[in-house]
């Protein structure tokens, strides 16, 4: 899809958008952050992740959205499901959950020509100690990847602090999957690295969008791609995490796009 947003290019082509295009990425964001608050209540044990896609392909309908992964790529569902130690792009089929599975929902719709891409974490039942453990520091690490997002600071500087908080608690950034930019497309520049050094990188400047989405295993960051050409997962089968939201960087700081009506962005713990 072309974008039809003017605004220009920086040297690494990324796109300024403008004040205006704030809009319309809120509004998308706020679809895909509904139906990620809406869906809760279907994650139990028993329920297939099948039957999950399923009623998210009726919400994104229902709000007069339409999905950006029907289609893409020869993708056939309205979501991504990964469960365990499927690190992202599990395929929703007729698995069913197990007390104590946790599971990353992946939505992307398109509202109005622009693109709300969000995923946050679930569980299915009663929760281990690590895999709780394992939430929360990936949860707090975008969040301290967004709070390093300001113009004048780089991307660099937000890998160095997601992989320097997530390192300190014995845990590993996946290398091999990153966040990008979007607005009008769903995939643009850049890449957004969930590790590196501080300093480096192309320069965050206003009317930038993108997403942050680390990825975080309990066990080794190596990751292999299942036949399916889809599934992602640890090479040791342990545990992965990810939460994701859209931002705009702004003059002072950024607006993240995706943030939950029903503040249910993180799990609450029961």
């Amino acid at each position: 899809m072309d974008e039809k947003s003017g605004g220009r290019r920086t040297k690494d082509n990324i796109r300024i958008y403008s004040r205006e295009d704030f809009t319309g990425m809120h509004a998308a964001g706020r679809v895909a952050a509904e139906i990620l608050d809406e869906i809760a209540p279907a994650v139990f044990p028993g329920q297939t992740t099948g039957e999950i896609d399923r009623l998210i392909t009726e919400m994104v309908e229902a709000k007069g959205a339409k999905s950006a992964t029907i289609g893409y790529r020869g993708y056939q569902h309205a979501s991504c499901i990964s469960v365990n130690h499927v690190v992202c792009h599990g395929i929703p089929g007729d698995k069913k959950l197990k007390d104590g599975d946790i599971l990353n929902i992946d939505v992307t719709v398109i509202v109005d020509g622009w693109f709300g891409d969000t995923s946050r974490m679930y569980v299915a039942g009663k929760l281990s100690r690590k895999a709780e453990r394992l939430i929360q520091v990936t949860h707090d690490a975008l969040m301290l990847g967004i709070e390093a997002v300001k113009p004048g600071n780089t991307f660099g500087d937000i890998g160095a602090a997601i992989q320097t908080y997530v390192e300190a608690q014995r845990m590993s950034v996946v290398r091999d999957f990153c966040g990008h930019g979007l607005g009008r497309v769903f995939h643009a520049p850049p890449n957004v690295l969930h590790y590196g050094r501080a300093g480096t990188g192309p320069v965050l400047e206003e009317g930038m969008f993108f997403t942050i989405e680390p990825m975080i295993n309990l066990g080794r960051p190596d990751t292999k791609v299942l036949s399916d050409d889809w599934t992602a997962v640890t090479r040791d089968k342990s545990l992965s995490a990810q939460f994701e939201h859209s931002i705009g960087v702004t003059a002072e700081g950024c607006e993240i796009f995706t943030l939950s009506p029903a503040d249910k962005f993180h799990p609450t713990w029961g």
